[in-house]
């Protein structure tokens, strides 16, 4: 054997022992560089072609806190507008917990407050001891349909206003509570018409009787040129009792021009009790149509006179309205919240007129009964 080959041969086997344990060195750092940073190597070469990733440390230039080698994935579509926009109102619309004990409190919107500006279905109604409550429209009964904004005060009298003229006629109404009236003055200050209490029937007695001053008050408000309606205070409580006063009526208009309605009035009696009061809304609807209908059947021109609460809750106006007009009082507003169709308002019963001594009805009419 030769030194040389034996001696050559021993150091081959070392260099070859030590290059082998270098390239495992170099191979084991490889893999535990590969193991460190396999998250980063998956979100710069993404397994999944169809879906990108980014690190949060990309999306936000603020530091992280953490100092860990952690990492928070943030997918492109977690960066949606849309899908913020959607959380966000899912948060709202309800809360949702799962570890956190915290509760969140859900606001329920209630339903806004029933008012007349609001809702076109109800009514506000104040009953006599001051209480409201909301009645129905209905919808088959004829609608008012007067444009308020076409209504203007001039010197305490409502005027009515069509393509800029006046479509309306003042007037007011009287009794002997206002004494004595100079006709003369009051149509000088532009009174239209006067509606004169005719009589009335006895709320408990029952017994008719004239108003003291009927006859003189027709006989000057027309010698003074002024168109003349009547009322007349019913107690009536059955047809035949209605038709009765219908007759009394008229046989007191006799020798009479007579050109604007003649009035049922059937209201409350304040603080005591009517004998009225006991009939129900059918038989009192039956009873004021009997009296009506007997007015135009005699050629008169027949008008219900009643506040809103009386002509919503003790009659049937869809018996009423559309078969005879409705003379409304509500004062003190500035125009009616009355829904349905009527031809006259009494707006005042503190009105001022030159002619009158004291407070007096004031009534603006929509319909020119003189020509009728």
């Amino acid at each position: 054997m030769k030194l040389n080959d034996y001696d050559e041969g021993t150091g081959s086997k070392f260099a070859s022992g030590a290059a082998l344990v270098a390239v495992l060195l170099i191979m084991s750092v490889i893999v535990i560089v590969l193991v460190a940073n396999k998250d980063y190597l998956k979100r710069k070469l993404g397994t999944d072609s169809t879906s990108a990733s980014i690190s949060a440390s990309e999306v936000s230039t603020e530091a992280s806190p953490d100092t860990s080698e952690s990492y928070s994935e943030v997918y492109v579509s977690d960066l949606s507008f849309y899908k913020d926009y959607e959380d966000k109102n899912q948060a709202s619309a309800s809360a949702t917990t799962s570890d956190d004990t915290s509760v969140t409190t859900t606001t329920t919107v209630s339903e806004p407050e029933l008012t007349e500006e609001n809702d076109g279905k109800h009514t506000l109604i104040t009953n006599l001891d001051g209480t409201t409550e909301w009645a129905v429209i209905s919808p088959h009964i004829p609608k008012c349909e007067y444009d308020y904004t076409n209504l203007f005060e001039q010197s305490g009298k409502l005027k009515y206003f069509e393509n800029d003229k006046c479509t309306s006629y003042f007037g007011i109404d009287v009794s002997k509570d206002n004494n004595y009236i100079d006709y003369n003055k009051v149509k000088k200050v532009g009174v239209s018409f006067v509606m004169i209490r005719l009589g009335s029937r006895g709320y408990q007695t029952g017994q008719l009787s004239v108003d003291d001053y009927f006859r003189d008050n027709i006989k000057r408000a027309t010698d003074a040129g002024l168109d003349v309606g009547v009322y007349f205070m019913s107690q009536a409580v059955t047809e035949d009792e209605a038709r009765e006063e219908a007759q009394y009526v008229i046989d007191n208009l006799l020798g009479y021009s007579v050109t604007y309605p003649v009035a049922l009035v059937m209201q409350p009696i304040k603080n005591d009790t009517a004998r009225s009061d006991a009939l129900s809304k059918k038989d009192r609807t039956t009873v004021i149509r009997a009296f009506l209908k007997a007015i135009k059947d005699k050629g008169y021109v027949p008008i219900v006179y009643g506040d809103k609460r009386w002509l919503f809750k003790d009659i049937d106006l869809s018996k009423v309205v559309g078969d005879f007009d409705i003379w409304l009082t509500e004062t003190g507003v500035d125009y009616p919240d009355y829904p349905y169709k009527y031809a006259m308002w009494q707006y005042s019963r503190k009105g001022s007129i030159d002619g009158v001594s004291g407070d007096v009805d004031l009534n603006i009419s929509f319909v020119d009964y003189a020509l009728k």
